[in-house]
């Protein structure tokens, strides 16, 4: 019997359910709710509040919907009373109200083709968007803050630091094609802790490495949802250079456990890592391997990169999870093969893939 994402999604709900209890009656902000990771973070707070919160939590979610959807593909929020939906740019002050125990500031472009179709958006989403949230933190004292900063600030890291952990500074170009994402995340960390250390402020920073999953459309034009979407359509699929750029990948259920962890137990003023530590594979052989699980004929075929990516991809890119999993008991479960497969299943539906 074919499983949802939502019913994939509620077996995260005994790993997080002890932590979970500290959101009963409270009130939740999340900016970037309507992105991919923000579809999932209010599904998982529907889902917290229908089935583990005896007093259920209250969900203000903005978004300026540049890449975002204002319908959550997961479970219908619509008509939720829980979930308020504001129509609004993190950039702006007006739409936050002081009211609030838990502040999550997800919103950003993570996909490289949107930073740099959108480069200031990018930069200001990440620091003035932290830059508001913070000042509020100020006011209202949440009880956590969390923010969502990226495996990229490392750069393309030296192999001697792959895996790769929290303590490694970086290599990053601060004027290359890529530093609009890369440098606002990093420059946001600092402004995160600089808060932390002058006011208290209960800031958590997230370094999720190539979360993927269901929801994740083609037009996002990141590689997985690329292949897939290709791949269905009996296109061969484009890899790019010589195909020896290697990465982990995260399936999205293990990446909300991970998330929820940090942000209801993580200690303040620290940095988490949230991925797969494996397997680290380069890109010709998960080419190869969502072409033997599709089986109809498609094969990896190398080009060139085009004109519409950032030049400066990193070579290497593998977590080093040995923080999250002491500190919080965080443990990836899903294996690559089966988040393939799952997402595949919902690509075919999504898309009408026979």
């Amino acid at each position: 019997m074919k499983q949802s994402p939502l019913t994939h999604l509620e077996t995260i709900l005994p790993d997080i359910k002890k932590e979970a209890r500290k959101l009963e009656g409270k009130t939740v902000l999340i900016s970037g709710g309507s992105g991919f990771l923000g579809t999932y973070i209010n599904a998982t707070l529907y889902l917290l509040n229908k089935k583990v919160l005896r007093k259920k939590c209250r969900v203000v979610s903005i978004d300026n919907y540049i890449t975002g959807f204002r319908k959550n593909f997961l479970v219908d929020l619509e008509n939720d009373k829980n979930f308020h939906f504001v129509h609004s740019d993190i950039r702006l002050s007006s739409s936050l109200h002081d009211d609030v125990d838990y502040i999550i500031h997800a919103a950003g472009l993570a996909s490289p083709y949107y930073y740099k179709k959108y480069p200031l958006d990018t930069i200001e989403s990440a620091i003035l968007g932290a830059k508001n949230l913070l000042e509020l933190s100020r006011i209202a004292k949440p009880r956590s803050f969390l923010f969502f900063s990226s495996s990229e600030i490392y750069g393309d890291p030296d192999p001697a630091h792959v895996p790769t952990p929290e303590t490694y500074a970086g290599h990053v170009s601060s004027i290359g094609p890529r530093a609009c994402y890369d440098e606002s995340k990093r420059l946001t960390e600092t402004l995160c802790l600089v808060y932390h250390q002058l006011y208290g402020t209960p800031v958590k920073i997230v370094r999720p490495f190539n979360i993927y999953g269901p929801g994740m459309r083609h037009t996002d034009y990141r590689v997985i949802p690329t292949f897939l979407y290709k791949g269905l359509n009996k296109e061969n699929l484009p890899v790019h250079d010589k195909g020896n750029q290697t990465r982990t990948f995260c399936y999205v259920t293990d990446a909300m456990t991970g998330i929820f962890k940090v942000l209801l137990s993580g200690k303040s003023g620290e940095v988490y890592n949230i991925g797969n530590d494996k397997p680290e594979i380069t890109m010709y052989e998960l080419a190869s391997t969502i072409c033997t699980i599709l089986n109809n004929g498609t094969k990896p075929r190398k080009k060139p990169y085009p004109a519409s990516y950032p030049a400066g991809e990193p070579q290497r890119r593998c977590p080093d999870l040995a923080k999250i999993k002491s500190h919080l008991g965080y443990t990836p479960r899903v294996d690559l093969k089966e988040g393939l497969e799952r997402s595949i299943a919902w690509f075919r539906e999504e898309y009408n893939f026979k």
